[in-house]
């Protein structure tokens, strides 16, 4: 049954309430301006967790027989290299299992055919080379043709997922990097995660001040950050006040520090995420919630564009796209125990948002 349009402004009412509700009250973190609109104004107290399921719920967009394909958010992943090959398609297909449109995947000539492999729904590009593949007289010109290729594309993405599955060839990094350096001109959304993360620990500039990135680190990779960007050990007795200093010395991106309770701030307001989750801690769910947060921000996004909301997208791309994730490793552990496996947890995406948000 399609959604009507006044079920759409009552679920955009409906995710004001819940971030003004029970966890707003000195401490406010969003603020109503404009009958439906929010603005972010100043950073919660003690009451962090936020009403992650009515987010979701407000995000995620009706399914609408008008639309054509492409419109529902088209998503390309940055990595895959000779040694790592699932990590890249495990955040391209989670996209796609979402609700995303179209995948795109970026990897190395060497890793595009086993990737093609896993799912024909994929769009591969097989662009990216390694320092053992080319000669170093090549290194110039072929740097310039994979920035020309992807060049071609760049306009086309709602969100970029940079580093699942990269590796960390220097020659294969620079190349990223200046993929970076280009969405950043052209304003693209961009999701960092596993060798993404080493990539902008030595080298902050490349995010540094650019509010549109999102940095989703584990513990090892958020302790490295800490030391780099603060020149200090991770401080858990004052987690929430020291990951937003993190992302304000970052300059306003968004990071989502990955834990038992996912932490998220953009250097302005921290909230958390601790509803669901699983103890099991198989390889891979971090690619699943890169891709995941992608599309959220993506969605967030329009909705902010069309004047819907006023607020943050990475924040609430990143709550959306943690939530689900959460969700969705929950009802996989539910069934699998401790066989459970990335690719369990997948299969229980579509099934985890059909729960929290029916479609009609």
């Amino acid at each position: 049954m399609q959604q009507s349009f006044g079920g759409i402004i009552r679920r955009q009412q409906h995710l004001i309430r819940c971030l003004l509700g029970d966890y707003c009250n000195k401490d406010t973190f969003f603020l109503v301006n404009k009958g439906t609109r929010m603005q972010s104004v100043m950073i919660g107290g003690p009451h962090l967790e936020v009403d992650a399921l009515s987010i979701l719920r407000s995000i995620s967009p009706p399914l609408d027989p008008t639309k054509h394909k492409g419109q529902a958010g088209k998503i390309a992943v940055i990595g895959g290299c000779r040694e790592y090959t699932g990590a890249p398609y495990f955040a391209a297909i989670s996209a796609l299992k979402i609700g995303a449109d179209l995948s795109h995947v970026f990897c190395t000539k060497d890793a595009a055919p086993v990737i093609k492999g896993y799912s024909p729904e994929l769009i591969v590009h097989p662009l990216l080379e390694e320092s053992y593949n080319i000669r170093e007289e090549e290194k110039t010109s072929i740097s310039k043709k994979v920035l020309d290729e992807v060049d071609k594309w760049m306009e086309r993405f709602d969100c970029l997922v940079i580093g699942p599955g990269l590796g960390r060839d220097p020659f294969l990094l620079d190349c990223v990097s200046d993929i970076m350096r280009h969405a950043r001109r052209s304003n693209v959304p961009m999701v960092i995660d596993g060798d993404g993360l080493f990539l902008v620990t030595n080298c902050v500039d490349l995010v540094k001040g650019y509010p549109l990135a999102v940095l989703t680190p584990n513990v090892n990779e958020y302790k490295r950050l800490v030391n780099k960007v603060l020149n200090c050990e991770v401080n858990d007795q004052d987690g929430p006040q020291q990951l937003l200093s993190l992302a304000k010395s970052i300059g306003g991106v968004t990071i989502l520090r990955k834990g038992q309770s996912d932490y998220i701030s953009d250097g302005e307001a921290v909230r958390s995420v601790s509803i669901y989750g699983s103890p099991r801690r198989c390889g891979g769910q971090g690619d699943i919630l890169s891709g995941s947060v992608a599309v959220y921000v993506a969605w967030a996004r329009e909705l902010v564009s069309k004047g819907k909301v006023d607020a943050n997208p990475t924040m609430l791309g990143c709550i959306a796209g943690s939530t689900l994730m959460r969700k969705a490793a929950s009802v996989a552990f539910e069934d699998k125990k401790r066989s459970t496996l990335t690719t369990d947890i997948i299969e229980c995406l579509g099934r985890s948002l059909e729960a929290i948000c029916p479609v009609g």
